[in-house]
């Protein structure tokens, strides 16, 4: 390779590693919600501001406390989701194959707006 070679990959390694640092940092939104999918429709959007624990259908249930989401209970073999990290930041989800659950963290719909409005 070349020296020019080497400055391009030096270059493409510092955005990626920026990026990455980007995605890892940032906060979550104060209008932070998760929206829950049961195959392929959606169960239902909720605050991550509130506490409380959600049923989903008859097997799965879902805790949000402390700004964070997490599976609490499943009756799938493998527990993968349940044993998941709770989620807090946008992009962030847990997914349950079996029960073809997914949860995910997105910015709500106050949040849209206040960005139009600044």
């Amino acid at each position: 390779m070349k020296r020019n070679d080497w400055i391009l990959l030096a270059l493409i390694c510092v955005f990626a590693g920026l990026l990455l640092l980007w995605q890892v940092l940032r906060p979550a939104g104060e209008h932070a919600e998760v929206t829950i999918k049961v195959d392929g429709e959606v169960y239902g959007t909720y605050s991550l501001q509130e506490e409380q624990k959600i049923p989903i259908g008859s097997s799965n249930v879902l805790l949000i406390s402390d700004g964070k989401a997490r599976m609490l209970s499943a009756d799938c073999p493998d527990q993968i989701c349940v044993h998941q990290k709770a989620i807090a930041k946008r992009g962030e989800s847990i997914i349950c194959l079996p029960n073809q659950i997914i949860v995910e963290v997105t910015e709500g719909a106050e949040a849209e707006l206040d960005a139009v409005a600044q």
